[in-house]
């Protein structure tokens, strides 16, 4: 058990690292929206009203798309976005300004979804990035039960942290970090893995269908369909009375999505989705409406065992139905898991390096500060872009998330070529300058999304200065 308790952390680690961080950032997905566009107001919106005029915006600009897919306006994130497609089959995403309801003037940036999206897709094509992402869930939960099974005084390590110990303390930080949110750890690790379980165990969906595989999706998600183009022009009904119905026939869960396919043929289909923020399960109700008539066509209520039980697995990770408190202990634990696979990275070099000065050890040592120490800068840079950037340069998203792996392929860089003795205090005391100057560039300070942001940033900034303060002393980070 211990041999492979360190063989999974030693092929994974670097990825689950990274994979834990932007999770622990994800879980403030909607508020690092609001932060990344400080052109939109913080008010609260009428939905209905916010999406009705996002759609009618679609009719005019984006009419050729065969598709568009909407997130409806919620409390949380007060504004309408939608992804279409342009006449050169480019997928575009948008938010839209619900005093002006229209995406100018509002800078284009993926925001909290760059790392909602890096979390499970690594940034790589699909189906790469998923892959890599299910079998590294996959490697966590056998590690998180291996390390039970050799760590035998759990909840004594639960109580010990020796300071000053070296090799000893590092031992205790990595055990007390794995146990103090073990649950979470195991919860988050299981679900992950479940969610993309189909790239782990595809042969079953092969076998019953073979090459139609979208005959499995549409298994999965029957009320999601679109009727076959009649290649007539159709125009949409107006979209307020059809979405006051959907609402009402929600009861309150209000709308999460709204689909609409063909949007300017007479065969348009208009799917809507009901919101479960406040539930953990993400099985909900839709409504199909007939595009060009705004008739109710079906309604499906999902209440297959399976679905449901996967839905609320999918529910547990995702964390939507989470209030402010449980955000926050989400956004602490996915900190301290990626602390527990940090500290055991580190660990594993310093037990070696001063047993014995391999080659191969002094490497291993060198790129773990820059993958361990690179991967917050990097995620920091991501905001200072953000705002250094021009607002409304050409292809801007693009370039904040290409400035985030630049930096870090830097810091990995650096590390190498400098002695992991030097590296560690500059490499954190870069992190805290980083996120110092986000705290700065927070404004407006108005906003409670800036403030809220800025005194994160702030607290992060004090910890890692504090880290380069201990590191450049030698007591911890010492190799």
């Amino acid at each position: 058990m211990a041999w492979l308790h360190t063989a999974l952390g030693l092929t994974t680690g670097w990825v689950l690292y990274a994979i834990a961080l932007s999770g622990a950032l994800s879980v403030f997905r909607q508020a690092i929206n609001l932060w990344a566009r400080p052109e939109l107001g913080a008010a609260s919106v009428d939905a209905v009203q916010a999406d009705s005029l996002a759609i009618a915006w679609l009719n005019r600009h984006a009419a050729s798309s065969g598709a568009w897919y909407l997130g409806s306006a919620t409390a949380d994130a007060p504004f309408a976005s939608a992804i279409w497609s342009d006449p050169h089959g480019r997928f575009l995403q948008r938010v839209f300004d619900p005093s002006s309801s229209s995406p100018e003037g509002i800078r284009d940036t993926l925001g909290g979804e760059f790392f909602y999206r890096f979390h499970f897709e690594l940034q790589l094509p699909y189906p790469w990035g998923r892959l890599i992402a299910a079998v590294a869930a996959l490697a966590m939960v056998a590690g998180l039960i291996t390390g039970i099974v050799i760590h035998r005084r759990m909840f004594a390590d639960f109580f010990t942290f020796r300071m000053r110990r070296g090799q000893r303390s590092w031992l205790d930080a990595h055990n007390l970090l794995g146990v103090a949110a073990l649950p979470f750890h195991l919860m988050i690790s299981f679900t992950g893995a479940v969610m993309l379980g189909s790239l782990l165990l595809p042969w079953s969906t092969q076998a019953i269908y073979r090459h139609d595989i979208a005959s499995s999706f549409t298994d999965l998600n029957p009320a999601l369909y679109s009727r076959p183009v009649l290649g007539q022009p159709g125009r949409l009904a107006p979209m307020a009375p059809l979405l006051r119905e959907s609402e009402r026939r929600f009861e309150g869960a209000g709308i999460a999505q709204i689909y609409v396919t063909n949007p300017a043929d007479r065969a348009s289909v208009v799917a809507v989705i009901a919101g479960n923020d406040g539930v953990v399960s993400t099985a909900v109700r839709t409504l199909i409406f007939d595009g060009p008539t705004g008739r109710l066509i079906s309604e499906h209520v999902e209440k297959r065992p399976v679905i449901g039980a996967y839905a609320l697995l999918y529910g547990l990770h995702v964390a939507r139905f989470a209030p402010c408190l449980a955000r926050w202990l989400y956004f602490l634990s996915g900190l301290m898991l990626a602390g527990v696979i940090g500290s055991g990275m580190h660990l594993w070099v310093i037990k070696r390096l001063r047993r014995q000065s391999h080659l191969g050890h002094r490497i291993a040592g060198r790129l773990n500060t820059g993958v361990l120490a690179g991967a917050p800068l990097g995620f920091a840079t991501f905001f200072l872009a953000n705002r250094i950037l021009p607002s409304m340069m050409a292809g801007r998203a693009r370039y904040e998330v290409q400035s985030v792996f630049i930096v870090w392929a830097m810091a990995i860089v650096f590390a190498f070529l400098r002695r992991p003795a030097r590296a560690w205090p500059e490499l954190w005391g870069c992190n805290a300058l980083a996120c110092m100057t986000i705290a700065l560039l927070g404004a407006p300070w108005h906003k409670p999304v800036a403030i809220g942001v800025s005194l994160t940033a702030l607290v992060l900034a004090g910890a890692f200065g504090y880290a380069a303060g201990r590191s450049a002393a030698r007591k911890v980070f010492a190799i």
